[in-house]
């Protein structure tokens, strides 16, 4: 009895050892701290792309209808400073007969030309023309609008920093020396880059009523009544 006394106690005291232990080792992970997690620094936005408007200009000009000859298709228009043209209509113009003297003939034209630089695998060197028309149902007054853009991408085969200039490839294996108007922009500039130029043009004419002519006001007349003097007797 006194040997299986002892074994148990001794096992007992294994146990309370193995879970004081256990005991000690989960209090110890309790306290330790978790690590801050740190999020990583989102990563900063691409910068535009090297880009600007070379020109670019928008003019209008109106005319008024003087005289039509539908069986010529002859219009004459008179401009703002008095001069006068007479034009021939195209047969593509289906709506002539609805242009009346006094009619407003406006035109208008828009030109621009820009570019912007890409990087070797964004475009290929080459050249694109692009058209678009468009113009009035039939029945309404004539208006047509035409537009071209023409788009040319050329290498960069040198760059002058001094000058400053860049000279350019075309498709077709010309080389061209540009000046360079904004200098700081060739900091972001390398040989190799593609340089994509777009030229466009649009003309748009329309033909709009007569301006109405605004109504007088009739003049209010008065009438003063006169009285005659009441005789006297002298």
């Amino acid at each position: 009895m006194n040997d299986r006394r002892l074994v148990g106690l001794a096992l007992a005291f294994v146990l309370a050892c193995v879970m004081g232990a256990v005991a000690c080792a989960t209090s110890g992970d309790k306290e330790k701290a978790a690590p801050a997690v740190v999020p990583a620094p989102a990563p900063a936005p691409p910068a535009p792309p090297v880009s600007g408007t070379v020109s670019e200009q928008t003019v209008t000009m109106t005319a008024t209808v003087q005289k039509i000859d539908l069986a010529k298709r002859l219009v004459t228009l008179r401009a703002p400073n008095g001069k006068v043209t007479t034009i021939k209509v195209d047969e593509q113009v289906q709506n002539l007969p609805q242009v009346k003297k006094g009619d407003r003939v406006v035109i208008g034209y828009y030109e621009s030309l820009a570019y912007v630089v890409k990087k070797p695998g964004e475009a290929e060197p080459g050249a694109t023309m692009a058209d678009a028309a468009g113009r009035a149902e039939p029945g309404q007054k004539p208006a047509g609008m035409a537009a071209r853009q023409l788009t040319i991408t050329a290498t960069i085969k040198a760059i002058d920093k001094k000058t400053p200039s860049v000279t350019l490839k075309g498709p077709k294996g010309k080389l061209v020396t540009v000046k360079v108007r904004d200098p700081a922009k060739l900091e972001r500039v390398k040989v190799g880059d593609l340089v994509e130029i777009t030229y466009t043009e649009a003309l748009a004419i329309s033909v709009e009523p007569a301006p109405k002519a605004a109504k007088a006001t009739p003049a209010q007349s008065t009438t003063t009544k006169s009285q005659t003097p009441a005789a006297t007797t002298p």
